[in-house]
């Protein structure tokens, strides 16, 4: 591709969006970082100075990807449903970074801004959890935490991979919808 009408303002933005874009078309096992640049039109070392790796590319696209969530629960504010709800809407607007978010085996997991990111979004998270059990000892907090946490993403994938389609489960095309009503049957006290 000829390099006379190259701009980037941001390449480095440029890259992982195209990351997530193709992540979620085409799956993780498609990204290369040279597959990457010529969709940016830009020379095959480019994404390498910005990123390293593959590693290092998907690493930073996982960063993002937990920022963007810990931003998405910190705007659902207090309420454990309204976080749920933001967490589900956030794995089917991003399914390019959710793919690999939580992929260790793809991820430089010594990266210190990946653990950075990882806290902020899973105190987030745990938030809505932990103003409804703020007199529960804190074992018993942890693990209502994890089976809030197991509940919502387990149900993000399930919705993200089709299973819920025509299931007798679903009365609804509404991710937000069943989610909220899930989470209404569920006692976390």
């Amino acid at each position: 591709m000829a390099k006379s009408g190259y701009h980037h303002g941001d390449l480095r933005a440029t890259i992982l969006a195209a990351a997530a874009e193709q992540i979620a078309t085409d799956g993780v096992d498609a990204i290369s970082l040279r597959g990457l640049a010529r969709r940016a039109g830009v020379s095959h070392a480019a994404p390498a100075h910005h990123f390293g790796d593959r590693a290092g590319l998907i690493t930073a696209l996982a960063i993002e990807g937990f920022d963007l969530l810990a931003a998405e629960l910190e705007r659902a504010g207090p309420d454990l449903r309204e976080v749920a709800v933001a967490y589900i809407r956030f794995a089917l607007n991003h399914p390019g970074h959710f793919d690999v978010m939580f992929r260790r085996d793809l991820l430089r997991a010594d990266d210190s801004r990946l653990t950075e990111a990882r806290t902020r979004s899973g105190a987030a998270l745990r938030g809505g959890v932990a103003e409804l059990q703020a007199d529960r000892p804190r074992p018993h907090q942890r693990a209502t935490q994890l089976a809030a946490w197991s509940l919502v993403h387990g149900f993000a994938a399930l919705w993200r991979e089709g299973a819920l389609a025509n299931s007798a489960l679903v009365d609804s095309d509404d991710p937000e919808t069943l989610a909220r009503a899930m989470i209404a049957t569920v006692q976390f006290d």
